[in-house]
């Protein structure tokens, strides 16, 4: 590799340079701060600027041609980008919830921050793996911090139980993702994505890589948190830190989704006709799982879990179409999802009292009556979640439905529907509290950062409907290279 290709290839990952240099920087920073809560605080804002600034980058990089970088070991394409983009976005927001919910429980240390950055840097190589190692050095990058945010209250049994079960069953996900890795690379010969392509194509090779895709695809599902590998999601989301809940509510979500995407379409894209049913299967299992489960829920942290695998399901109802247009409306799902869940989430770091913070839905009863304008956001974000017609949330569910439906798939689509219908059922039960509830103890005053993401994403579901052509033209930029 000459040094003119060496500074080529370090210019398309920019934001990956900014984040791991950035992240070395701010943890000696935190280290050698005099005071720990005031370190806290300038590596939390330094954090956010940075996220911001690695998101700006990957626009700009997006202005060029892109290409292939380190021997073709990452793809740097419209696909990557724009995945990256709103990580780094989800990831800035992720941070300004947690800012003053740590500083009041006492938990404000600078390694939040870095971890998060850490987090963000194994989604980007996650989004842009072009190799089965650069998939997996970006996937353990991204659990690794992961594992540690959701422990991260370290005088909380709940948060400790969390983070060991995440832990553990992490673990378990990444030896079956190295395993199918291992029986890929036994079968086609490579660990390139291109080679394996070539390899599925061939006549006689699909029943070994069939079975290795299905070990890989079972790693990816718990990231993903796609049933029957949902397990730990509802007591992680109910133990850890309601800010780091809300992180793995939106941008790891979205990360591991994209890259499934893309190891679905690009290796195994040969064999769509054998992967299709396991992805189906998938898509039933969770939504059945998310639907039914948080019917069952008190908790809102643990019905917001449920509500996260549901919406996987029908996130992967679109992935089974197997097609360019499968791959953008998961795009576009994802990209309205995250902006429900952080304005949800936003809600639910507002649920504060003089004992402390609350998380019982019966502790929004009356919230029309004490707070009016959060109590219209949490509406607005909850039918836009779950689909509604009107919000921005149905458009997202409505074009991967119609994914599933061009591909032939419509029976898929009857059950998704009938599983929607039932999802609607404890949303509306969170409506009904907040309505016709009588209130009990008023919230203390919500934090400006909260407030403000509360707003923007409540203001978002209705107030994006005019942008929705432009949006749509943007995922499908970004999805056209892959799914044939």
């Amino acid at each position: 590799m000459t040094a003119e290709t060496l500074l080529a290839d370090l210019s398309l990952v920019l934001p990956e340079l900014m984040l791991a240099v950035g992240a070395m920087v701010l943890l000696l920073l935190g280290v050698y701060w005099k005071s720990e809560e005031g370190g806290a605080r300038i590596v939390m804002r330094l954090t956010i600027l940075l996220l911001l600034a690695a998101g700006a980058a990957a626009i700009w990089i997006a202005q060029g041609e892109g290409g292939a970088v380190f021997n073709a070991a990452m793809a740097i394409d419209p696909f990557a980008l724009y995945a990256k983009t709103a990580v780094f976005f989800a990831a800035a927001v992720a941070v300004l919830l947690a800012f003053r919910f740590l500083l009041a429980e006492r938990l404000a240390k600078f390694e939040y921050p870095v971890l998060i950055l850490l987090a963000a840097l194994g989604m980007a190589v996650m989004v842009s793996s072009n190799d089965l190692i650069t998939l997996y050095l970006g996937l353990e990058l991204q659990s690794l911090s992961l594992y540690i945010l959701a422990a991260f209250n370290r005088d909380s049994l709940r948060a400790s139980e969390a983070g060991l079960k995440y832990f553990l069953l992490g673990a378990l996900s990444s030896g079956l993702l190295l395993y199918g890795a291992s029986l890929v690379y036994g079968f086609a010969g490579t660990t390139s994505f291109d080679g394996i392509a070539v390899a599925a194509a061939q006549e006689g090779q699909n029943i070994g890589l069939l079975f290795g895709l299905v070990f890989v695809v079972s790693g990816i599902a718990f990231k993903i948190s796609a049933a029957p590998f949902h397990m730990w999601t509802p007591d992680v989301y109910e133990g850890a830190p309601t800010p780091v809940a809300a992180f793995f509510a939106t941008a790891p979500k979205l990360a591991a989704m994209a890259l499934l995407a893309r190891v679905l379409t690009e290796p195994f894209g040969p064999m769509v006709e054998d992967w299709r049913q396991i992805i189906i299967v998938l898509s039933i299992l969770s939504m059945a799982v998310g639907s039914f489960g948080a019917l069952m829920q008190t908790n809102i942290k643990r019905l917001m879990g449920y509500s996260s695998i549901g919406n996987v399901g029908y996130a992967l109802v679109g992935l089974s179409a197997g097609t360019a247009l499968g791959v953008w409306s998961v795009l576009l799902y994802f990209t309205l999802y995250i902006i429900g869940v952080a304005g949800a989430f936003a809600v639910i770091l507002s649920m504060r009292k003089a004992e402390g913070m609350v998380e019982r839905i019966e502790d929004l009863a009356g919230l029309s009556k004490t707070r009016p304008a959060m109590a219209w956001a949490m509406t607005a974000l909850m039918f836009s979640i779950g689909g509604m017609p009107f919000l921005v949330g149905f458009f997202g569910k409505f074009f991967v439905f119609y994914a599933a439906v061009d591909a032939g798939l419509i029976w898929l689509v009857v059950v998704a529907v009938l599983f929607s219908t039932v999802s609607i059922a404890y949303y509306l039960r969170v409506v009904k509290v907040i309505w016709f509830d009588e209130p009990t103890d008023e919230f203390l005053p919500t934090p400006a950062g909260v407030a403000f993401v509360t707003r923007a994403a409540g203001l978002a579901t209705v107030l994006l409907l005019p942008f929705m052509i432009a949006l749509i033209s943007l995922v499908v930029s970004a999805g056209r290279g892959l799914g044939g």
